[in-house]
């Protein structure tokens, strides 16, 4: 093929270049590999993906090079002969639906033509990972010094470039040849290597059962690429600086031994998958780990460590199974090897400068976690087994709420390493919905790392465990993945470990999911993942080892894929065989990972007999006495107020209302620091004239509307020392292009939040304001474990339309309305839910209130205790729900949230007419905490759960003979109607907290209007329930 060039089996056409461009130097031929082996490999490294991911299309179909590419990528594209192009002009489009790269001229037929490559084939990126470094290095190295490279690469490079040898080393000196090798020989062999670390995983010995009989990629057989058993002990030297078996200055070795190098990397008990990673930083790094490395030699310290852990978490199974038969516990066994794992992971990043660790997981195993990795005592587990002493607070009438079963239970507490240090662990409540917690425990870890000024995310680490068939199967999981780097929603990375049973409750995975593995989600994050054999401990340690590593180093995800079985069903009192008979015959005289690991030890005879008689007892010794202890355990009030919740108030204890004005000097500060805008700053036009409104509304002091009501109370909460976080989808602007908390610049792009100057030298997360992905479960779940963590912050989450919390019911359900009745833990995260039919059609207006009412715990037919000194109405209720109509109520409800004595969270069916509404305004006086004011009563200023009717009435009107309670905008249509008819005998009252329901002040308005007339508009069971229950306790 006459001016035809192969670079890694990417052809292209050199003949356009001028004898100016080549600067005189002779072009020489490159050999061209046999034709069956680039057969061979076409088949397995397509032409088509060759090129650089950087490498995009353009609008016109055609390829384009843009600058950041390198010199191989850029001049590996297809030139046309005669022609000299700035960019390749390949038109995709055609190239593959005539399923080949066409040239604008025939190629010469002096030489055999590349084959075509089929469609089918178009598989893998060849310039994508190891290859392209390799080549890219390798050219970096000819440049600097010709000789650092074979002479095969050397004409190579020379052709390529039309570089002469002078031009780049003065002094250069011809290269020897080593050995016999031809370029095409090294291509084979570094072929040969980058199948073993790409394919690799698909040879390694992972399932412990050995049912998954997974044919051996061709590419891993040496035979593929045309070498035979004579070449075997042919010497190669690779000459190339990439780490691993392609380290630096590496001595010339046989092909037998880069094969069983590679073999005893890629294909023991652990598989990797990382050549999907882009970063070449990164490549090398693992690519050095596990190849330089290998199988990691244990000492014999380490191991009797690892029995030692091994044991512990094999009789903590065995002992519940023998004094609870009959109990579910949703055990460990068949993946005992979790323990030592975990265990290894905490301490390797307690090491690394992790101080505390936020775990979350399903209830598989949790009970062997919490008593041997969180240390939870054993003796409380096993009183909660028998039944259990209620704590002395309970017995004394203290709240218990409902409780929940023992394995969806957390605990936090701190335990020592093994090297020495403490580190903080916290494992978080979660219900039976799987993977429903994740999310949570990502805004927990966030939440830490703020408290900590933990910036650059290295002391606080989240760890989720996963069932194999929730990780592939859940949505949930790849939103939670898909908070990893965004920039509020990071957190350094989390280690992921899938307990892989191989079967999801009774479904195989051929049928839970379509892809080889339940793990291969997380290559959409570009997160490594180690399967590693769930009967090899030494494995799973080493796979949890380097997982730490990798997060602490890269601060970014990782998958550890524990591949093991459930040695008994779902549940221990489950009948597997119903579904799984082969799988469970074969589990049935397969040995448990400890009976493995003995036998391999004492095999190798590095622990003795003796010794591990003396561990089983000293573990079943220990296991007896906390049993023992269990019996007469009386458990404490339980921990559900962290270090930040010292002081705060249970529902059994009275907490006083406090008053939510602020200072009319405060307002004005605030007020004015949230409307100025830097003189060097250009906003829209649109944007500027808002501002200028809202200065006028706080220099005026009247018509305040709904955002900067908002505005005033995230301003002075802020002052106060309190942190705000409010997130959703385009919460920076605001649906409905009412908030503009960040400001773009009009010629520069830069951003400005006034909310980030409200105090001198104020950080800038103290209040953050984030757009957040399109993701309703996964961002809820991450803002309520952030506001978990914290009382003194105002977490709120905002639905872009109040139907889009559809997509986050699990959350409502099984956290927000129940958390703290199941599990005791307050939260006051507030949700903002935009609610009214305003010609939207039914899709965005309703926000579903009537569900958030349903899902309300106060009893519609007992009235509570609602004397001002003895009320804890509010405190017993599972939520709050309010319809609030004015400006000056919402800004009382968002700082009620916070001047409190305990944490509810907080429904807001918020506005979208009233956001403009010319009546839906309030003076700045109805904020303010001054006495005879409006909105000042005898107990000060604070939100008002009722707002009477307008007119000043007296304490009894009997001249009205309608009485209307109403509840959000409807109000504004009502009192319209009334004014244009002139009703002066019609009162219309708006109950603005629907939740818990304002049975005082619904009495009130009942006996000021002794009418038989009692509407409630809009009417619902909820509200018409409570009405008829106030109105016959008068």
């Amino acid at each position: 093929m006459k001016g035809a060039q192969v670079l890694g089996m990417v052809w292209y056409r050199s003949g356009w270049h001028s004898p100016k461009k080549l600067e005189g130097c002779a072009r020489r031929s490159l050999v061209i590999p046999n034709a069956s082996v680039l057969d061979r490999v076409l088949k397995a490294y397509p032409i088509q993906t060759f090129l650089s991911p950087a490498i995009q299309f353009t609008r016109t179909a055609r390829w384009k090079t843009p600058p950041a590419l390198s010199k191989i990528q850029a001049k590996s594209l297809h030139k046309a002969p005669g022609k000299h192009p700035e960019a390749a002009e390949i038109n995709p489009i055609e190239s593959v639906r005539t399923k080949r790269f066409h040239a604008s001229q025939p190629i010469n037929q002096s030489a055999p033509a590349p084959r075509t490559v089929p469609l089918s084939h178009l598989k893998d990126n060849f310039l994508h990972g190891t290859n392209s470094n390799f080549l890219e290095e390798l050219q970096r190295m000819w440049e600097q010094n010709p000789s650092s490279v074979d002479e095969t690469w050397q004409i190579f490079f020379q052709n390529f470039t039309g570089l002469s040898h002078a031009s780049l080393k003065p002094n250069y000196v011809q290269p020897t040849i080593v050995g016999n090798q031809t370029v095409q020989e090294n291509m084979r062999v570094l072929l040969l290597i980058r199948a073993y670390q790409v394919n690799g995983h698909m040879k390694a010995q992972l399932d412990p059962l050995g049912l998954d009989q997974r044919a051996v990629p061709q590419e891993l057989d040496p035979a593929y690429y045309n070498f035979t058993e004579k070449d075997m002990d042919r010497e190669f030297s690779l000459g190339v600086s990439l780490g691993g078996v392609l380290s630096e200055n590496s001595p010339p070795s046989t092909l037998r031994s880069i094969i069983q190098r590679l073999e005893k990397a890629y294909c023991g008990t652990i598989g990797y998958e990382y050549m999907h990673i882009p970063d070449r930083e990164k490549c090398n790094w693992l690519r050095e780990k596990i190849e330089s490395h290998g199988q990691r030699k244990y000492s014999s310290e380490a191991k009797a460590e690892i029995l030692d852990r091994l044991m512990w978490s094999t009789n903590f199974e065995n002992f519940l199974a023998q004094k609870w038969t009959a109990a579910k516990r949703f055990g460990l066994e068949g993946c005992e090897t979790l323990i030592p794992g975990m265990k290894e992971l905490i301490d390797k990043a307690a090491d690394l400068g992790v101080e505390s660790v936020v775990i979350g997981m399903p209830h598989r195993g949790r009970l062997n976690v919490l008593g041997n990795v969180v240390r939870k005592p054993l003796r409380q587990i096993f009183n909660e087994f028998s039944g259990g002493i209620k704590p002395a607070e309970v017995e004394a009438g203290g709240y218990t709420g409902s409780g929940d079963v023992k394995y969806h239970l957390g605990t936090s507490y701190d335990r020592p390493t093994r090297s020495g240090k403490h580190i903080h662990l916290s494992l978080v409540a979660n219900p039976s919905h799987l993977e429903a917690v994740a999310p949570v425990v990502i805004g927990k870890t966030r939440a830490k790392q703020f408290y900590a000024q933990d910036t650059k995310r290295l002391k606080h680490m989240a760890v989720l465990l996963h069932g194999d068939g929730s990780f592939s199967g859940q949505g949930v999981v790849y939103e939670t993945l898909h908070l990893s780097d965004l920039v509020n929603y990071s957190t350094g990375g989390t280690v992921h470990i899938v307990v892989n049973n191989q079967v999801a409750f009774t479904t195989d995975p051929k049928s839970s999911r379509s892809s080889p593995y339940c793990t291969d989600v997380a290559k959409a994050l570009c997160a490594p993942i180690f399967h590693a054999n769930g009967d090899d401990v030494e494995a799973v340690v080493q796979a949890c080892e380097l997982a730490a590593e990798w997060r602490c180093q890269f601060h970014s995800d990782v998958v550890v894929d524990i591949v093991c079985y459930r040695r008994f069903g779902h549940n221990e009192i489950d009948e597997p065989n119903f579904t799984q008979p082969k799988m469970y015959q074969v589990i049935k005289s397969h040995k448990p990972s400890l009976d493995i690991y003995i036998e391999k030890l004492t095999t190798a005879r590095e622990i003795g007999p003796d010794k591990i008689k003396s561990m089983q007892e000293r573990v079943m010794s220990m296991l007896n006495d906390e049993f023992n202890h269990s019996k007469d355990y009386v458990p404490k009030k339980r921990d559900w107020l962290a270090a930040f919740w010292a002081g705060f108030k249970g529902p059994e204890q009275l907490s006083r209302v406090r008053n939510t004005g602020v200072e009319p000097e405060i307002l004005k500060q605030v007020g004015k620091k949230i409307t100025q805008l830097p003189a060097s700053f250009t906003p829209h036009r649109a944007i500027k004239r808002i501002y200028e409104q809202r200065a006028q509304m706080i220099e005026t002091e009247q018509g305040i509307d709904w955002a900067t009501a908002e505005a005033l109370a995230f301003g002075t909460l802020v002052l106060e020392g309190n942190h705000i976080r409010l997130s959703g989808q385009d919460v920076e602007r605001g649906t409905f292009s009412h908030r503009h908390a960040v400001l773009h610049d009009q010629k520069t792009g830069e951003t400005f939040c006034p909310l980030h100057h409200v105090v001198e030298n104020q950080a800038q997360e103290m209040f953050t304001v984030s757009n957040s992905s399109l993701s309703e479960f996964g961002v809820l779940g991450f803002e309520l474990g952030y506001s978990m963590e914290n009382p003194n912050s105002l977490v709120l989450w905002e639905g872009q339309f109040g139907d889009f919390a559809n997509g986050a019911q699990v959350i409502f359900d099984q956290f927000l309305s129940s958390g703290e009745a199941k599990w005791l833990r307050q939260t006051g995260l507030t949700v903002l839910l935009p609610h009214g039919y305003d010609g939207q059609g039914p899709e965005h207006s309703s926000a579903r209130l009537e569900r958030f009412l349903q899902m309300s715990d106060d009893d519609p037919y007992v009235i509570p205790e609602m004397d001002p000194s003895l009320r804890k109405q509010i405190q017993e209720v599972n939520w709050q729900v309010v319809n609030v109509t004015t400006p000056a109520n919402y800004f009382h409800v968002l700082r009620r949230q916070i001047h409190r004595d305990f944490r509810k969270p907080l429904v807001v069916m918020s506005p979208k007419n009233l956001l403009r509404h010319q009546s839906c305004k309030s003076n700045l006086s109805e904020f303010d905490n001054l006495e005879g004011h409006p909105g000042f009563d005898k107990q000060g200023t604070r939100f008002k759960r009722l707002i009477k009717d307008s007119n000043n009435h007296t304490d009894n009107e009997p001249g009205v003979r309608r009485l209307v309670f109403c509840s959000g905008k409807v109000y504004y249509e009502l009192d319209e109607e009334r004014q244009r008819l002139g009703s002066l005998d019609v009162a219309i009252c708006r109950i603005e907290q629907l939740c818990p329901f304002p049975y005082d002040l619904v009495q009130r308005e009942l006996k000021r209007y002794p009418s038989k007339f009692v509407f409630h508009y809009p009417s619902s069971i909820h509200q018409m329930q409570r009405l008829s229950g106030a109105k016959k306790n008068l």
